[in-house]
């Protein structure tokens, strides 16, 4: 479809259009991801528009902010996960969905994107977002669950440090991103490392002084003056923030952990753990065999040690500094970690969460320190050198006259006994020349320092940052849908499954401007089944009374073709 508004785009290309044009719904039939529009309230309750003319300023043009945040919305909740495989659709279908004739080309799309994203709004937006929903949902704010992404990058632009991939099983060039998420796993606020300094250090320096800034007062400080083992939030990790001296600050600072033990030695006897009956965080109600002990860290630091005994015999340890909670909360707190991995995995996915914003590069702060690379090769070196060392001392140990044998395979055998000795005495003196250049050699660069050959730049963080707000905030959309639907299922596994279809549904619009009304008549899915959830849903949707952005138009929501 071709542009319609040629004098407002003729106006806009020459700089004179004052404001940018206003949505105009025509009456439409079987409007292709029509189905799409039935996420608008949720996107715009869970802050889409809100606070977004504080940080962004789009120069005189056709689109206006607000269009092109619900367009961004839109693709990702339709699952077309890069901005340049919009390349491959209608612009004029897209068009029908925001009231203009068409949305921008990829090409004006990414400058636009380019604009509003040359500053520091993207952060600074990101930042209100979250303060915004941990103030409105202080119940899920007041556990939080941290862990890292790694995204890795295939790129020819920069070579990225290695890391190490987890799910791939192997180190590849890659960057790191720090996720501060729910207990049910709704995102709050995502933090990028080029260079990853490890979870600890990304807690106390990062993501700890935001947390302060954002997180509503769960106690207040007479509170936490009259008792000195109550604490103010929680941080769930995994194994990676395993540290005592990290737990003892976080103590003085009254911020309780919870991990998993990394050296839980042996298993307690199975006549101390308990069946209790448990609800999950998914609502899930099971039974799980609980004990627990206090426990004496390294540093002296007391800490709680609660343990599950599996069916199999194997039991998980876990430990806090939440002195305070039941045991039974502080083991789903723990367990409901893989909502958060079950996030990173449908963001994936579904939402394109490692992919692109843009292809652009820019300088690492020189004062970042990073691994000496000829460190890094000395130690390889030794490493492998032990490994080998290792395996002759073993072969050695064997080497030994047990039985009787013939006098002429003596000779032989204590040449090879000796040519054993030898090769050991080798690798020994070679081991301990490594070790004294790796002593000389310092551990960490600062960037600036590294060799030519070594330079590298990072990948664009701002425009990333920007994707992934609007992402984070059509994810949160879509669990709000998936909350009111779940209930309505007789398998609420599939209500996920169920709004996929309905974004990617055709649907009838029917503008009314005398009435004031905005009718969206989504067709009839392939499952009738599903019927009764989605008139729910309508219900629901209709009882917000939501206008679209900039008309008077209120959105009505109807199911069917009649």
């Amino acid at each position: 479809m071709g542009a319609q508004s040629v004098d407002a785009r003729l106006a806009a290309s020459i700089g004179q259009l004052e404001e940018p044009v206003a949505p105009d719904f025509q009456a439409l039939q079987d409007v292709p991801k029509g189905g799409v529009l039935f996420a608008l309230p949720a996107l715009l309750v869970t802050g889409l528009l809100k606070y977004s003319e504080n940080f962004f300023k789009l120069s005189k043009g056709y689109y206006g902010l607000d269009s092109l945040l619900i367009i961004l919305a839109f693709i990702a909740l339709v699952r077309v996960k890069t901005i340049e495989s919009l390349r491959y659709s209608a612009p004029g279908e897209w068009g029908k969905l925001i009231g203009l004739d068409r949305i921008p080309e990829v090409r004006t799309l990414r400058s636009k994107i380019k604009q509003l994203t040359q500053d520091e709004g993207p952060q600074q937006w990101s930042e209100a977002l979250c303060k915004e929903w941990m103030q409105s949902t202080p119940e899920q704010a007041s556990i939080l669950y941290i862990d890292g992404h790694v995204r890795v990058y295939n790129g020819q632009q920069t070579k990225l440090p290695r890391h190490h991939v987890a799910r791939q099983k192997l180190c590849l060039r890659a960057t790191t991103d720090y996720w501060v998420n729910a207990m049910d796993g709704q995102p709050f606020m995502v933090i990028n490392k080029a260079v990853d300094p490890g979870m600890i250090k990304v807690i106390e320096n990062d993501i700890l002084p935001q947390l302060e800034k954002r997180l509503p007062t769960f106690v207040n400080a007479q509170e936490l003056k009259s008792d000195p083992l109550l604490h103010r939030f929680t941080l769930v990790c995994d194994r990676e923030s395993y540290s005592p001296p990290f737990f003892k600050r976080m103590k003085a600072q009254r911020v309780a952990c919870l991990t998993y033990h990394k050296y839980p030695g042996e298993n307690w006897p199975e006549e101390e753990f308990l069946p209790y009956a448990v609800t999950l965080s998914s609502g899930e109600q099971t039974q799980l065999k609980l004990a627990e002990r206090g426990h004496c860290l390294s540093n002296g630091l007391w800490v709680r040690e609660i343990r599950k005994l599996s069916q199999k015999g194997h039991q998980t340890s876990i430990i806090g500094t939440d002195y305070r909670s039941e045991m039974i909360p502080l083991a789903v707190a723990m367990f409901a970690r893989w909502s958060q991995e079950n996030f990173f995995k449908y963001c994936r996915k579904h939402f394109g969460l490692d992919k692109l914003a843009d292809y652009c590069i820019e300088p690492v702060s020189e004062s970042v320190k990073v691994v000496n690379p000829e460190y890094r090769r000395l130690d390889s070196q030794i490493r492998s050198s032990q490994g080998k060392l290792n395996r002759l001392l073993a072969r050695f140990a064997t080497l030994t006259l047990d039985t009787p044998i013939e006098p002429d395979k003596v000779e032989p055998f204590l040449q090879k006994k000796t040519t054993c000795q030898e090769e050991i005495e080798a690798f020994q003196v070679q081991i301990k020349t490594l070790k004294e250049k790796r002593k000389q050699a310092p551990h960490y660069l600062k960037v600036k320092d590294l060799p030519e050959e070594e330079q590298f730049q990072q990948l664009s963080t701002k425009s990333k940052h920007f994707i992934d707000t609007i992402k984070m905030i059509a994810y949160r959309a879509e669990t709000a849908m998936a909350n009111l639907l779940r209930e309505t299922l007789s398998r609420p596994d599939e209500v996920r499954s169920l709004l996929r279809a309905i974004y990617s549904s055709e649907a009838d619009l029917i503008p009314d401007h005398e009435q004031g009304t905005l009718t969206v008549k989504l067709h009839h899915l392939a499952n009738r089944s599903y019927d009764i959830a989605i008139q729910k849903l309508c219900d629901e949707l209709n009882s917000t009374e939501t206008k679209f952005p900039r008309t008077n138009l209120r959105m009505i929501f109807k199911l069917g073709t009649k």
